[in-house]
């Protein structure tokens, strides 16, 4: 039984904490995917092949994945309200930028800067749940986190087709534009997180003071009971050198290449079906609709049975399928229906996976743990890319690509499996020592 003090406090939560960092999330996804509808006039404003928009698409993720764990470190350091508002100007200020480029050079080094300014915003704000919310809540409250991204392509999606419709203002064309008016948010979310934010229970003003002193005292006591466990981290390098980490940073690959290789190439793949920009962009996002209403439903069931392992290896393989069909999809119709399977299998394996790390990670180890899963996991979403890009070049259509990709969340739902098995065996040798 929940008890009253608990709902209001859980109620609380939800409603404070979570509809800010979704709103924040869904204009750093906008940012970063807006070049898929940028694309559509920009590659041949600037001579981009289908390879270098591919290539520069994804060295998004190597700024990203260099800087990932040093900026969650400082994070940590300094608190998630300084760190993030600094976060969301300079990335905001990067993505306005980038309608000034005049070549592929240009957008190679925007994209790479993009992901360098971005860095340690997705960690550390899964960090910050793990500080507000106790263990029963913590896959909702990141699945609820998490749908702005898929969100974001819906309701993103439509609204850069309309941009891309705009006439040409002060000199500037449709690309241009995307990237600036959909920068600006970004910029000024920055100072509201300034004001918005609270750093960790303690300083909650907007809890009553019964409720601030059960959540810490329950926060508390959770991670008391993970230190008593066997195999618990709590040092950041610790973490970076735990296998269990790097395990689930190549799960988490999988669905990385799968979720960027849709926000990039979605809207070019569903644009040759003969589709006007504002008809592409309304297609694009109702995969995405569906998929938060999965996510949320799917990280519940995860909760109230506090399984995690298979919550996250029948996503996978949903998405694994869902990208074989849509490399045999050869309609209009079949692409949207593949589509949507991709997004639900994708966007559903998310919340449950990054259940895991608090699992067994906390403080400075959460910090530089779940930064180095993200950045090295987030290398998919370079992969992803590249490869359908490549892949198009050689073969001339998308199926090679979208098979490659499709292979990678196998290989995720494989892994988990993995470490679902080594994990059972770790915890039943330390049971067996501790008996002798």
């Amino acid at each position: 039984m929940i008890s009253n003090l608990e709902a209001r406090v859980s109620r609380k939560l939800m409603l404070r904490i979570i509809p800010f960092v979704m709103l924040l999330y869904f204009v750093s996804f906008l940012d970063r995917v807006n070049v898929g509808f940028a694309a559509m006039t920009m590659n041949k404003a600037i001579g981009l092949s289908p390879t270098a928009f591919g290539f520069g698409g994804g060295l998004f993720f190597i700024g990203y994945f260099l800087f990932e764990v040093p900026s969650n470190l400082i994070l940590h350091r300094v608190g998630a309200r300084l760190w993030i508002a600094r976060v969301m100007v300079t990335w905001g200020i990067v993505s306005a930028a980038s309608a000034f480029v005049v070549g592929p050079n240009s957008f190679y080094a925007l994209r790479f800067l993009l992901g360098v300014a971005e860095a340690g915003f997705f960690p550390g704000v899964i960090l910050y749940l793990s500080l507000w919310f106790p263990t029963k809540q913590r896959a909702v409250a990141a699945a609820w986190f998490m749908a702005a991204a898929p969100i974001s392509t819906a309701l993103g999606s439509p609204l850069s087709g309309a941009i891309m419709q705009l006439p040409p203002i002060l000199g500037l064309s449709d690309w241009q534009m995307l990237y600036i008016i959909e920068a600006v948010p970004a910029i000024l979310l920055g100072f509201v997180v300034l004001k918005y934010m609270t750093d960790t229970p303690s300083k909650a003003n907007w809890l009553q003071t019964d409720e601030r002193e059960w959540l810490i005292a329950k926060l508390k006591a959770e991670a008391d009971a993970k230190q008593s466990h066997a195999g618990h981290t709590a040092g950041a390098l610790s973490a970076l050198r735990d296998p269990r980490v790097l395990t689930l940073a190549l799960i988490y690959f999988g669905t990385s290449a799968g979720l960027y290789t849709l926000g990039l190439w979605a809207p070019l793949i569903i644009r040759q079906y003969g589709f006007s920009v504002w008809e592409t962009g309304l297609l694009a996002g109702i995969p995405s609709v569906l998929a938060v209403v999965a996510m949320i439903l799917w990280a519940r069931h995860s909760d109230r049975t506090e399984e995690r392992t298979w919550h996250v290896v029948i996503p996978c393989v949903v998405a694994c399928l869902g990208f074989i069909f849509a490399g045999r999809a050869n309609t209009a119709l079949l692409i949207i229906l593949a589509l949507v399977i991709v997004n639900i299998g994708i966007s559903a394996a998310k919340a449950p996976l990054w259940a895991m790390p608090s699992m067994f990670l906390s403080g400075a180890g959460a910090a530089a743990g779940i930064a180095m899963i993200n950045s090295i996991g987030n290398l998919g979403g370079f992969v992803g890319p590249f490869a359908i890009g490549w892949l198009k070049n050689v073969t001339g259509g998308y199926s090679a690509g979208l098979y490659v990709v499709g292979a990678t969340l196998a290989v995720s739902a494989v892994v988990t499996l993995l470490l679902s098995r080594q994990s059972r065996q770790a915890l039943a040798t330390a049971g067996a020592r501790q008996g002798h």
